[in-house]
């Protein structure tokens, strides 16, 4: 299970893989306004039908070493508030490195996503696994927006028919 960070700690968070019985935990993310749409889902789905999809996906990567989402767990609480990980995407028929995070609603607003963001470029890099890491993210969210920015990463190009922006950062503009 290449690129996954299970055994990862930051100061306030703990990394594992994601389980089957965090679904009803993860759940409230899809009952937010814009959320499914940020993350490029199929909005006439149901929350739970969105939920099992993004399940769905992350154990499909994890299954096929594409990286994936690991569970971000509060160290203080022992709950699960969020996800992050490096993941394979293809951008424009380019195999690229992503750092995706996504954090549950009550959750916003208090550094989690750039914690765990900031954690997965280090791994990334310090791994080897890419001198260049990216995030995706839809140019109207502006909040993973501002984690991109925080992450040292510039806007590169916007994709998929003016949706979504590329934000990216090489290895060389480190030390990190």
């Amino acid at each position: 299970m290449k690129y996954l960070l299970p055994e990862v700690e930051t100061d306030r968070l703990s990394f594992r893989l994601l389980r089957p019985n965090d679904f009803e935990n993860w759940l409230p993310l899809f009952a937010v306004a814009n959320v499914a749409r940020y993350l490029g889902m199929d909005q006439s789905m149901g929350e739970k039908q969105q939920c099992q999809k993004w399940f769905d996906k992350v154990f499909h990567r994890y299954e096929n070493d594409l990286g994936g989402m690991n569970a971000l767990i509060s160290k203080s609480t022992g709950k699960l508030i969020g996800q992050c990980g490096l993941l394979i995407q293809d951008i424009e028929g380019e195999q690229r490195m992503e750092i995706g995070y996504s954090v549950l609603p009550e959750y916003w607003g208090m550094g989690y996503a750039s914690e765990a963001a900031q954690k997965c470029k280090l791994e990334g890099f310090e791994r080897g696994f890419t001198d260049r890491l990216m995030s995706m993210v839809h140019v109207e969210n502006i909040g993973s927006e501002t984690v991109a920015k925080r992450n040292g990463m510039s806007w590169e190009k916007t994709v998929e028919e003016g949706t979504m922006n590329i934000f990216s950062i090489a290895k060389k503009e480190g030390p990190f």
